[in-house]
């Protein structure tokens, strides 16, 4: 591809900042062709901000022939038929997470990417960190041994106010709370270190801290296809929210990658950090993060489609993490242990 590869961006909330932020980078390897909201006010707010064009016409933008890719980050419940549209029209999709509100209407997403043969990923940013790719790295050459046993902790606060905006919080928007809007970032990453889980146990509540129809904090217990064990707590109710941390523990080291951050804790002693701090938007602030996670994601997927490689998190990989939410939200519901069935 000798011009520029054309994004088409269409949702323009509060999460397509970093987004925006990371393509203003990628310029003018990668080029922002239109960007679209239902809101006139949305797109005249996002164009003064970062200066990109925008359009009323969804169609159009979908047939454009200098767009190459949609950049998706509407709210989950607006995902399915954008992207029937794109897709059909041969263009490759990029979507925020969850890809969508249930486990059955994101296979739908990703058979319809699969059936118009265009490539789909899902923007799950914290692979991307550099902490993360070198406890990626260490796992996969055998220096920390097996893993036995997994700690994923999402310690985060969010105000009433949060959950005050319409819809948010809410099956029919978001597909649920804490599980699929917040700690589906740290189980996607523990996922793609730790293989997948088999078995889970649960139990999830919304506390007198929200008014939400959803659930603001999930306890439980993991076995994983390897035979690790593992324990996972997620909330938005704990004040003033800190770093979610992901605990690993192998046969010659203890790793833990929190804010950025990788600690070692060899078995013969050593200590060792890998990367820098950084906020992760645990607090009150929810885009309290850096942006360069997301300018490497997109970089991966501009890449991809231009090479014809698979995306490095592609909407396959997503499913695992949709359907190890169904799991955990089903044995919370039902009080009962729950054997997910696909642990490829």
């Amino acid at each position: 591809m000798t011009r520029p590869f054309g994004m088409a961006v269409v949702g323009l909330g509060m999460a397509a900042k970093p987004h925006a932020l990371a393509l203003r980078d990628l310029e003018p390897r990668i080029e922002v062709r239109g960007c679209f909201a239902r809101s006139y006010a949305s797109r005249q707010a996002f164009a003064k901000a970062y200066g990109f064009p925008v359009t009323e016409d969804l169609d159009g933008l979908a047939i454009d022939p200098s767009v190459d890719a949609l950049l998706l980050v509407t709210p989950p419940d607006a995902r399915t038929d954008i992207v029937a549209r794109f897709a059909a029209a041969g263009k490759h999709v990029l979507s925020e997470k969850p890809l969508e509100r249930t486990t059955p209407a994101a296979e739908r997403i990703v058979a319809t990417c699969d059936g118009a043969g265009v490539q789909l990923g899902v923007v799950f940013q914290h692979r991307f960190r550099a902490a993360s790719e070198a406890l990626a790295g260490l796992l996969a050459e055998g220096a920390l041994g097996q893993v036995r046993i997994v700690h994923a902790v999402v310690p985060w606060w969010r105000e009433q106010s949060y959950y005050d905006v319409p819809g948010r919080g809410s099956y029919a928007r978001d597909g649920g709370g804490v599980l699929i809007s917040q700690a589906i970032h740290t189980l996607d990453l523990m996922l793609s270190l730790t293989g997948p889980v088999r078995e889970v146990q649960a139990m999830a509540a919304t506390t007198a801290f929200h008014r939400m129809e959803a659930e603001d904090f999930v306890a439980g217990g993991l076995r994983f296809a390897s035979g690790a064990i593992g324990s996972l707590m997620a909330t938005t109710a704990e004040y003033p929210g800190d770093a979610e941390t992901l605990t690993l523990c192998c046969e010659r080291a203890t790793a833990e990658l929190a804010s950025g951050v990788l600690t070692l804790r060899w078995r013969d002693g050593r200590t060792e950090r890998i990367g820098e701090e950084a906020g992760t938007g645990g607090g009150a602030d929810p885009m309290d993060f850096p942006y360069d996670w997301h300018r490497a994601l997109i970089a991966d997927f501009a890449e991809a489609v231009a090479t014809g490689r698979p995306p490095r998190v592609t909407g396959g990989e997503a499913l695992r993490v949709h359907r190890l939410i169904t799991a955990l939200e089903t044995s919370a519901r039902e009080g009962r242990l729950v054997t997910l069935e696909d642990t490829r």
